[in-house]
């Protein structure tokens, strides 16, 4: 992704990512002066600032963490982040309520990118109302990026919000650009980013852990999108999208991809090659988003169960799907990855260790 490059034109000032999860430990040191008041919709508020769970932490350091002392080294270090707390643990009573209060939250605020690393099977009766704040998030010029989910290969259900018109559904990827075969699919996936072995702080223990899944490449997708709109604060966020998905590095065959949709982001290709045409202001170049408002308000699906997605061990890369610009897997076979206990930040050593990714388990994907 070239970021250390890109960071000479873009750190994402001035570009505020709302991170609806549950909550953001603003005191850990690359996260000092990066976290905004935000807001806790949970039904048991303790404050946007208090992270039990540890999920929302990492995705905010992931986008807008400093480095310091040794910690997380964000994508888009000028950015600033807002915390949306919508859940606090393993057992969230009315996550799809909690979702609609957090979506309307973050439409309400003042940041450009709604980043969503979470999800369920069925938002039950208040997908309606959630599909209504995404276009009404669309309309007042945001970006909305949710986690396609990790649920591939027990059934690929895929996951909400991710699936619904107008949000930016987003798959994960290896090293070498192919989609994660643990990476859920389907026509609503419209980008795909890392999301295999991206460094974090341990959840549930001290120390340095390597995660895996769409939530981490929602993450880097959220800050990819803050870079460029900082280096061009003019466009609208249809602009920012179209060049995100014309500069992507594409997949073989069709695009879009079920897989990575219109490939894998590379935002360096926008910031120092200066590629990818913006085009008009006012048109959302995801085709379903473009249908979704011009037409009615779909009906909502009777109420059913939701199934969170959850983070876990990447499988191996899938084989479906590659990025014309990754070597391609001749090797892959699954099972739990061996961790790197790591310094996050850059140049910082590595000290191997295993760890378990039942940890990862919760209410997101």
């Amino acid at each position: 992704m070239q970021i250390e490059k890109a960071w000479k034109v873009s750190k994402g000032d001035g570009v505020t990512v709302a991170v609806i999860d549950s909550g953001v430990d603003a005191s850990k040191p690359e996260l000092r002066g990066q976290v905004l008041p935000g807001v806790d919709v949970t039904e048991a508020p303790t404050g946007a600032h208090v992270d039990t769970d540890g999920h929302g932490t990492q995705m905010a350091a992931l986008i807008a963490g400093t480095g310091a002392e040794g910690g997380v080294q964000g994508v888009a270090p000028g950015a600033k982040i807002l915390p949306i707390k919508d859940l606090k643990g393993n057992r969230d009573i009315g996550f799809e309520l909690a979702l609609h209060k957090a979506l309307k939250a973050a439409v309400a605020s003042d940041a450009k990118i709604i980043s969503i690393s979470q999800g369920a099977t069925h938002l039950g009766l208040e997908e309606d109302g959630v599909q209504k704040l995404v276009d009404e998030a669309n309309k007042k010029g945001k970006l909305v990026f949710a986690s396609s989910g990790n649920d591939r290969e027990e059934g690929n259900e895929g996951k909400y919000p991710a699936k619904l018109p107008g949000v930016v559904a987003v798959g994960a990827a290896n090293k070498t650009g192919t989609t994660s075969k643990f990476s859920a699919y389907g026509p609503h996936v419209a980008l795909a980013a890392p999301g295999e072995a991206i460094p974090g702080r341990c959840i549930g223990a001290s120390g340095w852990c390597q995660g895996n899944g769409t939530s981490q490449a929602t993450a880097i997708t959220s800050a990819s999108a803050a870079l460029i709109w900082a280096a061009h604060p003019d466009w609208t966020n249809n602009q920012v999208l179209r060049v995100m998905m014309e500069t992507a590095g594409k997949p073989e065959g069709k695009v879009p991809s079920r897989y990575i949709g219109y490939g894998t982001i590379r935002p360096a290709r926008v910031l120092l090659q200066g590629e990818g045409n913006p085009g008009p202001a006012d048109v959302n170049p995801l085709p379903a988003a473009q249908e979704r408002l011009a037409s009615k308000p779909s009906t909502p699906p009777a109420a059913s169960a939701s199934t969170p997605a959850d983070d876990k061990p990447a499988a191996a890369a899938g084989e479906q799907s590659r990025d014309r610009k990754g070597s391609r897997d001749t090797e892959n076979s699954g099972g739990v990855a061996k961790i790197a206990w790591i310094g996050a930040g850059i140049g910082a050593a590595a000290a191997l260790a295993l760890a378990v990714y039942a940890l990862f388990r919760r209410k997101r994907a």
